[in-house]
């Protein structure tokens, strides 16, 4: 081995976090993003099902509903305006500090909802409060994505960056199952109890939650990536400015691939809840508790597709279970339609656990790689988030869809079976990143 290897090594160890940090960085990602998706997915929960009588009673239940999803998407649209002003921070003075933030903002939003009177208490001002807290929610997870995946993975060993990027997105499925099972905890209350009261535990609770998880994320410290970059004077004074110059075609390529996993993840967690009850009578029950048995599964099958992510790389895992998203998208809603309680879980299961689990798992070592040091947070937050612009409007879009096909699914399967392709084609473009030196410059395209 020559001087330069040997040289080259011991750099690369000088960047490793000790592996006692490197797994109290991973829970401390994953505890804070199932926290952060825990608020997030209860107001979606609570949109499909108690919003539109209690923020917009002016309307019809239909019209209702699609004005409490319009109030959902909102947060959508703040997210990527988080993840540039989070990314700015977390870039250029560190990324621990941007995501205990993060966490606050989203907490303190969140109790503000489950606080906030309605219409027919303090009339307009119920919904325009509303969406302003909405907003607020989607800013802080805006910053908080990234920010979590930047640090586990820059904390990583090389071999094993994609088990441990999985962690944080562990969190959506964590996050899912806390909001699934509380909301199936009140779901018995009587529909009167239900709108008055019982919709506003879930987001007190998030108190308790919070606190946690700012305790967990204060005893976490920075990655020897990032603390090198700012040592040799290699942070940007405007990342976002640099993210969009120099890698434009790696932010496209991730929108891409969230949007595959993204929409249909929403149709199955955010529409489905509203579209079972009305338009196939299946009982509000078997619908959360079929998400909630997928999404525990897929608690366990993310990290699962992430450790396999460093055995075949990133783009196989990735391309496979989009291809597989793809597949599913009629057969979901004709398994949802049978109304047999075994069928509609199955559907869910195969979702969630397997078509999601798959394209999700491997992605945040893949967004990670793509990115240079110095503009990383930003640049994996940005391309995220703008994916989520798309996917937070599916509620919105499906019901609307539906509406014009008078009920019929056929247009929610074509909208999810385009958005599985459309990643099927980024990452048939993307180059492989397992491996990559996380301190070197990126290659996105194939």
């Amino acid at each position: 081995m020559n001087d330069t290897h040997i040289a080259a090594g011991a750099a690369q160890r000088r960047d490793e976090a000790p592996p006692a940090v490197t797994r109290r960085t991973g829970l401390a990602g994953m505890i804070g993003t199932t926290i952060e998706w825990y608020d997030f997915y209860i107001y979606g929960l609570a949109a499909a099902l108690v919003f539109g009588t209690e923020f917009f009673p002016e309307f019809s239940p239909a019209a209702g509903t699609l004005a409490a999803f319009a109030t959902f998407a909102v947060g959508f649209i703040a997210r990527p305006l988080g993840g540039v002003i989070f990314g700015h921070f977390g870039d250029r003075v560190g990324r621990k500090n941007a995501l205990m933030l993060t966490l606050f903002l989203m907490g303190a939003a969140t109790v503000l909802v489950g606080l906030l009177p309605n219409y027919h208490t303090i009339g307009i001002w119920a919904p325009v409060l509303l969406v302003t807290l909405r907003f607020l929610q989607g800013f802080a997870v805006g910053g908080e994505w990234g920010g979590a995946v930047t640090m586990v993975v820059e904390s990583a060993p090389d071999h094993r960056r994609g088990f441990y990027g999985s962690l944080p997105q562990m969190g959506v499925p964590l996050g899912l199952v806390l909001s699934t099972t509380v909301f199936a905890a009140i779901s018995p209350l009587p529909d009167e109890a239900l709108r008055a009261w019982g919709w506003r535990i879930p987001f007190l609770l998030s108190i308790a939650l919070i606190g946690v998880g700012l305790f967990i994320r204060s005893r976490i410290t920075e990655t020897p990536t990032f603390v090198q970059a700012k040592e040799s004077g290699r942070t940007r004074k405007l990342p976002a400015a640099e993210a969009f110059r120099n890698h434009w075609k790696a932010i496209s390529l991730t929108v891409g691939l969230y949007v595959s996993a993204g929409v249909p993840f929403y149709i199955v967690s955010v529409f489905v809840l509203s579209y079972g009850t009305t338009e196939l009578d299946l009982p509000r029950g078997v619908l959360l508790t079929g998400m909630l048995v997928a999404a525990l599964v897929e608690a366990l099958t993310v990290p699962w597709f992430g450790a396999l992510s460093d055995k075949l790389g990133r783009r196989p895992v990735f391309l496979t279970a989009a291809a597989f998203t793809a597949l599913l998208a009629f057969p979901f809603f004709w398994l949802l339609e049978s109304g047999q309680t075994g069928f509609v879980w199955l559907a869910m299961l195969l979702a969630l656990a397997v078509a999601h689990a798959g394209m999700y798992g491997p992605t945040a070592a893949l967004y990670a790689e793509l990115f240079s040091a110095n503009v990383r947070y930003t640049g994996t937050s940005i391309g995220y988030q703008l994916g989520g612009v798309v996917a937070g409007f599916v509620p919105l879009m499906t019901g609307a869809l539906v509406g014009a096909a008078g009920g019929a699914s056929w247009p929610i399967s074509a909208l999810w079976a385009v958005s599985a392709l459309i990643g099927l084609v980024c990452a048939l473009i993307v180059r492989e990143t397992r491996g990559r030196d996380l301190r070197s410059g990126p290659g996105a395209e194939g």
